[in-house]
């Protein structure tokens, strides 16, 4: 819980933020609120790359609301450091400067190398007090993905998996398809949605015919995620579902690549993060090359399964820190962040 009136109002300004999850690609999520005489007047969140900034929706709906004059003097709190270049849109200090702001409150400094400080160094030579580090984790939180991208060339990989008890990924043949339960499928709606791209191991494919598309209310005001089939295996079935359905154009085939090209192609076209829907052995892989971020496991209460181990290589060891545990319907959701050695 927040212990300041800064904490409180920059946590207003993470949810903002966090509309932006998956819509913004290559941008980073950013929100901001503006504050007067201790009121919360106006609130702004990036939607879309190429359209306005957080900062810039919320000093227009500060105006719109409170007239030409509503930000003199006010505080803007935001939740990265504004943009000090002119690149797809203008500068967002120069909006702030414009607007006549007292005061700006940042969470998390940009990470792009060649911005870093620039924009707190811009505004605070015009005169505006800078606060910075204002919720500073929740704020790289937000930015996680971007943050990746932009220092390393690889996008965030997000792994995610369902197993039984025993360490399972299928069940018997008499038992169906699905090791989770129907509510852990919608909560992976909730993480498709912060993605741009989902991959998938030949055999997955083959074998589950899956969709990989978001659904429902997930699918609103996004595209959908590109579909990757990692495989060395030129043979795919042309008439399974990323071949045939309707959004067949988001489908990439990523013959006989090594992972890390794969990744860094998907890039290239734009993505911040990546999921991992893929089976046991391009799962261990990919933990083998230190590629995952984050991984997410759906442990279902069953004893007994199929014959596939959730890692079917031996030798591959992860530990996980950062670990989260919670139910989602019958299932437990673990999530951990795999170490870096």
């Amino acid at each position: 819980m927040p212990h300041t009136e800064d904490e409180r109002w920059m946590q207003e300004a993470l949810h903002e933020g966090a509309k932006g999850l998956g819509l913004t690609s290559p941008n980073p999520p950013v929100g901001a609120v503006i504050v007067r005489d201790g009121t919360l007047i106006a609130r702004g969140w990036h939607r879309k790359a190429g359209e306005a900034h957080a900062e810039v929706n919320a000093i227009a709906q500060a105006k719109e609301q409170h007239g030409e004059d509503a930000c003199l003097g006010a505080t803007i709190y935001v939740t990265l450091e504004p943009c000090s270049t002119h690149g797809r849109t203008p500068p967002c200090v120069n909006a702030i400067l414009e607007a006549g702001f007292s005061r700006v409150v940042i969470s998390s400094t940009d990470p792009n190398p060649d911005h870093v400080g620039a924009g707190f160094e811009t505004l605070r030579s015009k005169g505006v007090e800078v606060t910075t580090g204002i919720l500073e984790n929740e704020g790289d939180e937000l930015i996680r993905f971007f943050a990746k991208r932009i220092t390393s060339g690889l996008p965030w990989v997000i792994a995610k998996t369902a197993a039984t008890l025993d360490g399972r990924t299928t069940l018997g043949p008499e038992e169906g398809q699905w090791i989770s339960c129907e509510a852990s499928r919608e909560d992976v709606q909730k993480w498709r949605r912060q993605c741009d791209a989902i991959v998938i191991g030949g055999e997955t494919f083959r074998i589950d015919n899956p969709s990989l598309t978001l659904r429902g209310p997930y699918a609103e005001g996004r595209e959908q995620p590109l579909r990757v089939i990692f495989t060395s295996d030129d043979l795919l079935p042309q008439t399974h579902h990323l071949f045939s359905d309707e959004h067949r154009e988001r489908t990439r085939v990523h013959w006989s690549q090594p992972l890390e090209e794969s990744l860094r192609s998907l890039v290239d076209e734009g993505a911040n993060a990546v999921m991992l829907e893929s089976g046991g052995r391009l799962l261990a892989h990919a933990l083998h090359l230190g590629l995952v971020d984050e991984l997410i496991l759906y442990l279902a209460p069953r004893l007994g399964g199929g014959h596939t181990r959730l890692l079917p290589v031996d030798g591959i060891t992860s530990e996980l820190e950062n670990i989260a545990v919670k139910q989602i319907g019958s299932d437990l959701r673990v999530t951990g962040r795999p170490r870096c050695p």
